[in-house]
């Protein structure tokens, strides 16, 4: 019933108005008009091979299909629909209601959805376990219907604009596309390109001795009769700013492979570089084209030659090469015509930037009554990246992996409302979300691989993106690094127990230190607290380290020195009661900006947070912070800066991270609270107010927010912002007389 409402909205398709065009700027470009487009994808054939011939941009969606599990959601011009449903079931009903009957339509795809199915949608065809944590929480299957397709034919040099002849409620629909399309092409571009060509906090989920593990735990895998193969996987991840489809751009230039993708998902992007056809299909038509058996391109003419006949010689290549076969054979013979599935070409050798590719042609023959959706549910995943037999490879691969994987060796491209489909396998392929880009690389491993040579090998098949984004500069990667227990470790490797009860019941604290230029402020008072807090939590002597030298290393070792920096010293209980101890003692760092800064702002707006908080805990800055972490949160979330914590009967505490009092007069009054975390930025501020030429009265009283409105300033305070003037509490205006700037002139 759902579906029948919104497809009575979106009408049907009746037809395809197509017209040639000229047009002389290269495709590429044409395309990053519309890149910004929410729903917009590009598909591009790079080189000469014989499966590249199209280059083709969907754009203008006027329905989007997601869905994650049975989650289905539908976004239409005007609405918005949410419901449960099996994605398959959906994917079906919506090539269904679109469906063209029209014959002889131009290009291999006139009218369709463009985009993506994620490797996790195996288990809405599969009984399978989920053990891999999802820590994208994406969507599983993302389609867009565009309302203009562009296509060029690089064999012809012809440039077609189809447009669905869309009827709603018997009404022709969006008569004046073309026009529109055709001005929106003429506009110059006037998109500022963000770009971010450095590679930060960059980061592997398997270190190389946990993937070389992994690898050993296959091959007993294998001895054991499990399997003959399994293809594992590790993921990249980096910070990332840059505009994806200038990311798109480059790496086009940079290695045209037959299967270049750009998808623009509205809050995350996919740019693929894929050289694997996964299936096509032509009316009856199929094929598929399985990629087994890489090796890295030579530096030399010479070395490129033995590297080349290595490959073609390889009989482990060749073996893995002959399994993958059979299993595509069999997967897509289960929706063909018997006996019409043939191997028309094998061992072709294809020559790529970085890399040699062997790869074979697999053709078949539709059976009557199956349509694409069978064709997908057969043989998806692709043989070639999961492995062989195919359900237990892919039981091996969940427990060795630990994270899904999303996009990765999933699948990209169309299905068209005529019959015909491409989808290419999606390796060589990057998601771009919340500033953070993820890609993976794996490859297939047999009884006789070699651990360090796999291991290797994903590094090659990844140098492409890596190069593009660091733009060609060596050594480009930032390593964070942090100090523990005496040494210096990558930060990604700073790990704390499982059984450490700081990490279980956050049995430990922290002291976070404000440093201008490798100067440490106030380092002995945090350091005198610290030392406190050890005591009275650890019932131990503190440890007697050099922390000033500790913390002046680790912003070199950053290459934060000449930085204004947020450093962090945290202490963990460890598991033993008794020494020699197993304390876990860790110190970051890390760039900071003003908290005015950020905001752009000239003082904070506070809101009262609705569950009051008393403890004995709040003496300490311990790591049972979550209370303060909640309130943070909740704070943004209802549009302020920061949360006004109060005591059970209502009076004034401190806000999530700061402590606070009034200004009323002559004197600065600070909260009376039976259990606050004593300030080191509060008590300079206060000592600076109480002397000299300001000489304010100092006094403790209880206060409660209606008292926040008669004062001359209210002051929030902590290390590594100094003062912050309050100019808001629940959306009613405090005043502020400009002491704060005066303050942070003198301490910060």
């Amino acid at each position: 019933n759902i579906l029948s409402e919104i497809f009575t909205n979106t009408g049907t398709i009746s037809g395809v108005f197509s017209k040639k065009i000229e047009i002389e700027k290269p495709f590429i470009d044409i395309a990053e008009k519309f890149s910004h487009i929410s729903g917009t994808t590009v598909l591009l054939s790079g080189g000469d091979f014989d499966c590249s011939r199209y280059h083709i941009m969907g754009t203008h969606p006027f329905l989007i299909f997601s869905g994650k599990g049975n989650q289905i959601t539908i976004e239409t011009d005007n609405s918005k629909v949410t419901f449960k449903s099996d994605p398959f079931f959906v994917l079906r009903e919506l090539l269904k209601n679109f469906e063209i009957e029209v014959k002889n339509l131009p290009g291999p795809v006139s009218a369709g959805i463009f985009g993506y199915l994620s490797y996790d949608l195996k288990d809405h065809i599969e009984e399978l376990p989920r053990t891999c944590v999802d820590d994208m929480s994406l969507p599983q299957i993302y389609f867009a219907v565009p309302s203009i397709i562009l296509i060029k034919d690089k064999k012809k040099g012809e440039t077609t604009i189809l447009i669905p002849k869309r009827t709603v409620k018997g009404e022709e629909y969006e008569k004046d596309t073309f026009d529109r399309f055709m001005r929106e092409i003429e506009k110059s571009s006037n998109r500022e390109e963000k770009s971010d060509s450095t590679i930060k906090n960059y980061a592997s989920n398997f270190t190389k001795d946990e993937y070389m593990e992994a690898i050993t735990s296959i091959k007993n895998y294998i001895y054991a009769g499990d399997v003959y193969q399994v293809n594992l996987s590790q993921r990249f991840s980096t910070d990332y700013k840059g505009e994806p489809y200038s990311l798109f751009k480059a790496l086009y230039k940079k290695n045209p492979a037959p299967f270049f993708a750009y998808i623009h998902a509205g809050d995350h992007y996919i740019v693929s570089t894929s050289p694997e056809r996964f299936i096509l299909k032509d009316g009856d038509d199929v094929e598929s084209r399985p990629i087994k058996g890489t090796l890295t391109r030579g530096k030399t003419p010479v070395e490129d030659n033995i590297n080349r006949e290595a490959l073609l010689s390889s009989k482990k290549d060749d073996a893995e090469l002959s399994m993958i076969v059979d299993l595509i054979r069999n997967d897509i013979g289960k929706v063909c015509q018997t006996r019409s599935v043939v191997v028309t070409e094998h061992k072709r050798l294809e020559a790529y930037e970085n890399v040699y590719h062997l790869i074979s042609v697999i053709k078949g023959k539709m059976e009557a009554g199956k349509d694409s959706v069978d064709l997908i549910k057969a043989a998806f995943p692709g043989g070639s990246i999961t492995g062989c037999p195919k359900i237990r490879a892919m039981e091996i691969i969940d427990e060795l992996e630990t994270v899904r994987r999303h996009i990765y060796t999933g699948s990209i491209g169309y299905i068209s409302f005529h019959d015909t489909m491409d989808l290419s396998i999606a390796i060589r392929t990057a998601t771009i979300y919340n500033d953070r880009l993820v890609f993976s690389v794996g490859g297939g491993i047999v009884y006789d691989s070699v651990p360090e040579d796999e291991f290797e090998e994903t590094l090659h098949k990844g140098k492409t993106l890596i190069e593009t984004i660091a733009g060609n500069k060596k050594n480009s990667a930032e390593e964070s690094y942090a100090w523990m227990n005496g040494i210096f470790k990558p930060l990604e490797n700073v790990h704390i127990p499982f059984s450490d009860p700081g990490l279980q019941y956050g049995y430990g604290f922290f002291e976070t230190i404000r440093c201008v230029n490798a100067d440490i402020r106030f380092l002995k008072e945090h350091i005198h607290r610290f030392n406190t807090t050890w005591g009275a939590l650890f019932s131990s002597e503190p440890p007697d380290l050099s922390w000033d030298k500790i913390i002046k290393q680790l912003l070199s070792k950053n290459n934060l020195s000449d930085s204004i920096t947020a450093i962090k010293i945290l202490a963990t209980f460890g598991n033993r009661e008794t020494p020699p101890f197993q304390r876990n003692l860790i110190v970051s760092c890390r760039p900071y900006i003003h908290r005015l800064e950020s905001i752009k702002k000239e003082g904070m707006t506070l809101d009262i947070y609705p569950y009051p908080r008393q403890t004995p805990l709040a003496d300490h800055k311990t790591l049972n912070y979550l209370y303060y972490f909640l309130a943070g949160k909740w704070a943004k979330e209802n549009g302020a800066d920061e949360a006004l914590i109060l005591n059970p009967d209502g009076s004034i505490s401190e806000t999530n991270t700061a402590n606070i009092f009034l200004i009323q007069n002559n004197t600065v009054v600070i909260p009376e609270s039976n259990h606050v975390l004593p300030g080191i930025m509060e008590t300079k501020i206060v000592k600076c107010l109480g002397e000299g030429k300001w000489n304010y009265n100092i006094i403790k009283k209880k206060l409660f927010p209606e008292d926040m409105f008669e004062s001359d300033e209210v002051i929030l305070s902590n290390s590594l912002m100094g003062a912050v003037p309050v100019i808001n509490l629940k959306n009613r205006e405090i005043e502020s007389s400009g002491i704060s700037k005066r303050i942070n002139e003198l301490l910060l």
